[in-house]
């Protein structure tokens, strides 16, 4: 005898000197050793000899019947071992004892493999996740290809699997796609072996019909009826003397197959069907279930020339719905890029206002480094006094304008109630205009009593009131009061006038300078222009800069115990009016 594949032997070893919980794990390894020959040859039936040899086929069966929700991989491990134990049964010649192989090992693994497939089945149906029955549906039908695959190789197991309970309980689903996997099982089972159903009891057999005849009875869903048509196809094909007892038992299975299953998209095996059923039927009956199927068969070119054409309809009402739904979508792009562009340009404006304000502190920070100790409480006074004005005209300007939106509709009441007003006071001016008075509704004068009456009156109020009387001296000297008062008014005014106008100047003086100090370039970085802009044209003033310079330095150069006394002071004085002469240029002032 040849030796023993040495992975299979190492694999074994493994397998008895490890725990219960690790043999699953261990088993799965088997994959590998048994795809690494090809099916048929000579090296895969002495590797599968090896594996039964060993008990490594007993162990996968002894795995099977554990828990798989306790397994080692869980529900996946326990599909590979399903697969893997079907795998190591086809192609394995088995020389020793073979009637325990047959009879006891492989129908308690068809025992095996259908209770698994249960309760994958129970798992899927229980599912709420899609990845859940995704996955749960994929082990399904790895274990049903394995079941397929293992009654494949030892067709005298198909007859085994049509009367294990397990089977039957999984042909009872209501779940469509389960359903659909164990059609295509059964029908696998009559393709193998076509006499299996003569090889089972009748009771089996009535099962197995039942389930058929149920599904095709029961259910609207094409890919079910398909499945479900394919095995019974087989059954009445295979064995003709089932169709008189099939037709006998389910009266009216032919005309329900024709109206409930035509124009389903399997028509050739469900006419195939119905000729084999009908072939067992009298003539008349025959020729009547003929002439309905025709008239079937032109109801379903009719219904598909009717579908042809309103599909061609559809087109144009499609077209259009996607132009709408483009153009819809277009709008709402346009509508977030303007929101973007939008959100965009409020950021930008928030950022150069900081900018703003940053800029104006800095130069607020200039200007207090270039004004005199003395003057900077006056001068943050002042800039104190010009915020707070700034913001009261703001808020003023707010409530102005929140006061406005909040009496707008009231304000066009009272405008639309004048424009009213007026066109009613015009139109009866009008017609009251074109209409003439009637003559009796014309005024009546005084009479001559009434006119003595009021004159009595009149003589009466001048009498009790009457006139001041100036004369002429008294005239002309309130006349002469007058034109002084008016004279010194204008003298005033004209002083006034040129006071405003100096002052002005001199503001404007102020802040040139100020500007010009503020830009005004470090000293390693000053030119001899740079000097030409900041020399004053007035000698006066010039001279008094001098002075203050040359007091400043003596100042500063004092010691500190000098400085200790009053505000510092300067020896030199000009007088005012020296300072205040103008030569011939823009008059620069000021005055400590």
């Amino acid at each position: 005898a040849a030796a023993a594949d040495p992975r299979v032997r190492a694999l074994a070893a493994r397998v008895r000197a490890s725990g219960e919980r690790d043999v699953p794990r261990l088993l799965l390894e088997l994959t590998g050793i048994l795809n690494s020959a090809s099916l048929g040859c000579e090296e895969s039936k002495k590797i599968r000899q090896d594996v039964y040899s060993y008990e490594l086929t007993q162990y996968c069966l002894l795995a099977l019947r554990q828990d798989p929700s306790q397994m080692y991989g869980g529900w996946a491990t326990a599909a590979q071992l399903a697969e893997i134990l079907s795998h190591c049964c086809v192609g394995l010649e088995v020389k020793e004892d073979p009637e325990e192989f047959y009879t006891k090992f492989l129908p308690s693994a068809i025992d095996n493999l259908l209770a698994l497939g249960r309760r994958l089945q129970a798992r899927f149906i229980q599912a709420v996740k899609d990845e859940e029955k995704h996955d749960f549906l994929r082990w399904f039908r790895l274990v049903t290809d394995a079941i397929c695959w293992l009654f494949g190789g030892h067709v005298q197991l198909a007859a085994c699997v049509l009367q294990n309970d397990h089977f039957l309980q999984l042909l009872m689903t209501d779940d469509v796609e389960t359903a659909v996997i164990m059609m295509s099982v059964l029908h696998n089972i009559l393709k193998v072996d076509s006499s299996v159903l003569l090889q089972v009891d009748e009771k089996t057999l009535h099962s197995v019909l039942d389930k058929l005849i149920h599904r095709l009875s029961s259910t609207t869903n094409p890919v079910l009826g398909s499945a479900a048509m394919k095995p019974l196809l087989l059954v009445v094909k295979f064995h003709k003397q089932l169709v008189q007892p099939l037709t006998a038992c389910y009266k009216g299975l032919e005309e329900l197959l024709s109206k409930q299953w035509t124009g389903k998209g399997f028509d050739r095996d469900l006419r195939q069907l119905l000729d084999l059923l009908c072939l067992k039927q009298p003539n008349g009956k025959g020729e009547m279930q003929r002439e309905h199927q025709a008239a079937c068969i032109i109801q379903a070119m009719w219904r598909g020339f009717q579908t042809r054409k309103w599909l061609r309809k559809l087109l144009q009402a499609v077209i259009i719905l996607q132009r709408s739904f483009r153009a819809k979508r277009e709008q709402e792009l346009q509508h977030l890029k303007k929101q973007k562009e939008d959100e965009a340009l409020k950021l930008q404006i928030q950022l150069e206002r900081r900018r703003d304000i940053r800029y104006f502190h800095e130069r607020q920070l200039a200007s207090l480094e270039i004004i005199h100790p003395s003057q900077v409480n006056k001068y943050m006074e002042e800039m104190e006094e010009k915020s707070a004005l700034t913001i009261q005209r703001f808020w003023r300007g707010c409530r102005a304008r929140r006061n406005f939106h909040q009496q707008r509709q009231s304000l066009k009441e009272y405008k639309a109630a004048v424009v009213i007003q007026r066109a009613a006071t015009k139109f009866l001016e009008k017609r009251r205009k074109r209409r003439p008075l009637p003559p009796w509704k014309d005024p009546k004068g005084l009479t001559d009593e009434q006119r003595l009456a009021l004159q009595q009156k009149v003589d009466d109020y001048i009498r009790l009131h009457p006139a001041s009387q100036m004369s002429e001296e008294m005239s002309k000297e309130l006349h002469t009061q007058a034109q002084k008062k008016l004279a010194q008014f204008l003298l005033r005014n004209g002083l006034e006038q040129r006071a405003a106008q100096r002052r002005e100047a001199l503001l404007a003086q102020v802040n040139t300078d100020v500007e010009l100090l503020m830009n005004a370039p470090g000293l390693a970085e000053t030119t001899e222009k740079d000097l030409d802009v900041f020399m004053s044209r007035s000698v006066p003033v010039a001279t008094k800069a001098r002075q203050s310079h040359n007091t400043m330095l003596k100042y500063v150069s004092w010691p500190w115990w000098k400085k200790l006394g009053d505000e510092f002071r300067e020896d030199d004085t000009i007088p005012d009016d020296f300072l205040n002469a103008e030569l011939g240029a823009l008059f620069i002032g000021g005055w400590k």
